[in-house]
């Protein structure tokens, strides 16, 4: 068999498995990874290239990095590379429908979803903070729409107590990039049959705000601790305790809960057991924190250094 020409565009941590297992399969061949441009980074602001990018430079792939998919000369460069198949993952841009009707295979996206549900920029997140006791992965062909493509893979998995959500993404990066490589020999043999989504069912994850992590006390236990795993490690479950000349910012890593009772935001109890914080329903135990400019603690450690007493409240 000859092997598959692909182009394959991606551009954050997760897109890097599916760019793996592709460069390493023998019925392909990476024609050219497209990512997006440097972006300042850092104190210096220097131009730091995407997690895609130092990966294909080092397994040796051709670079392509368009401000925009849609112009040229970028669309042109596309034409003459003539790919049989575009495999889209986190890339970051909407396509025209230039590119998406350009390979004879189409373009295939890798979503870390079940579709319809969660179409959009934070799939994983907001499944963790929905509450959601389980996820997966969606292999599918690209139409003009957002995620509104035909199916033509899927495999679930389990979303567990202790996951967080980098430890979700690394679960389904790689559980994607397998199903990727394991469905593209059937898809393009004709073997599978694109299912459209259906009607009922679809719902929308919005992209992360810094604020989406500030933790409202008034709420249930369940609901503060399902955030504070999802938005772990960005941007981190936060709280404010007052103090002067400006309240202090504590960043919350890791808590379960418990079954108390108080004012919401009221410091319960305050050991080497952790911090119980009152919530609308029921309790948190604060087992890990990290005052900012400070680092990340146990909360045994944390109080050492930074005593709190039972009746303080956190707003």
């Amino acid at each position: 068999m000859t092997p598959l020409r692909i182009i394959f565009m991606g551009t954050a941590e997760l897109s890097c498995a599916s760019l793996e297992k592709l460069s390493a399969g023998k019925n392909f061949q990476v024609a050219a990874v497209v990512t997006q441009p440097d972006k300042p980074k850092g104190r210096d602001l220097k131009p730091a290239p995407s997690p895609v990018k130092m990966l294909a430079e080092k397994l040796k792939l051709r670079v392509l990095q368009p401000p925009r998919a849609r112009d040229e000369p970028f669309t042109g460069e596309l034409r003459e590379l003539k790919p049989d198949l575009i495999v889209v993952v986190a890339y970051g841009q909407i396509l025209p429908p230039m590119i998406l009707d350009l390979p004879r295979f189409g373009c295939l996206n890798v979503h870390t979803s079940l579709l319809p549900k969660y179409r959009g920029a934070a799939p994983i997140q907001w499944a963790i903070a929905d509450g959601e006791h389980e996820t997966g992965v969606t292999i599918m062909q690209m139409d003009a729409g957002l995620d509104t493509g035909p199916i033509l893979a899927t495999r679930r998995t389990p979303i567990l107590p202790r996951d967080n959500s980098q430890m979700l993404h690394d679960r389904l990066a790689q559980l994607g990039a397998e199903l990727l490589v394991a469905t593209i020999p059937d898809y393009v043999a004709g073997k599978i049959v694109p299912q459209p989504q259906p009607a009922s069912g679809a719902s929308y994850a919005a992209k992360i705000k810094k604020e989406d992590g500030k933790i409202d006390w008034s709420g249930p236990a369940e609901k503060i601790w399902n955030r504070l795993r999802a938005f772990t490690p960005w941007p981190g479950a936060f709280t404010y305790l007052p103090a002067e000349p400006k309240p202090q910012l504590l960043k919350i890593w890791q808590a379960e809960m418990v079954e108390r009772a108080g004012t919401p935001g009221e410091i319960l109890s305050a050991d080497k057991n952790g911090i119980v914080v009152a919530c609308g329903q029921g309790a948190l135990r604060i087992l890990e924190l990290q005052r900012e400019g400070g680092r990340r603690l146990a909360a045994e450690q944390f109080l050492l250094g930074f005593p709190l007493q039972a009746g303080a409240k956190f707003v």
